[in-house]
């Protein structure tokens, strides 16, 4: 059978601090600096015969605002995220962190995929 592609897309708004001014400018401001980060999931796998689905998108939704969106969203990076204490929050570290907490929670049989919007023009994508 035919693989489909399916997506969903979610929103948190984050701020942080990219330690070492030398690299990051602005990015290592003491006051933090935030973003309106747009997170775009896709999974990869076959139709089920019996739903017409390839997973139920209410169900996805749910697993990714329970542990993501609520992890993520209005926190402090750096401050209120544990994997980021001791990890520089990056776009590329972040888009890292939220796959390896949605692989736990998604079935091994669908592919799974992240693109990260940092800004309008700045995204990362995970696996490449």
């Amino acid at each position: 059978m035919n693989k489909v592609a399916v997506y969903r897309k979610e929103h948190f708004n984050a701020a942080h601090r990219l330690h070492n001014a030398m690299l990051f400018g602005k990015c290592n401001s003491p006051n933090y600096h935030g973003h309106n980060y747009e997170l775009t999931v896709k999974l990869i796998g076959e139709i089920d015969p019996k739903t017409g689905y390839v997973f139920d998108m209410k169900i996805l939704s749910d697993i990714v605002r329970a542990n993501i969106v609520e992890k993520f969203d209005h926190k402090n990076l750096n401050l209120d995220v544990p994997e980021f204490r001791t990890l520089n929050p990056t776009a590329e570290n972040i888009v890292k962190i939220i796959y390896d907490i949605l692989r736990q929670k998604i079935d091994k049989q669908f592919e799974l995929k992240l693109t990260l919007y940092e800004t309008e023009r700045n995204f990362v994508e995970f696996p490449a």
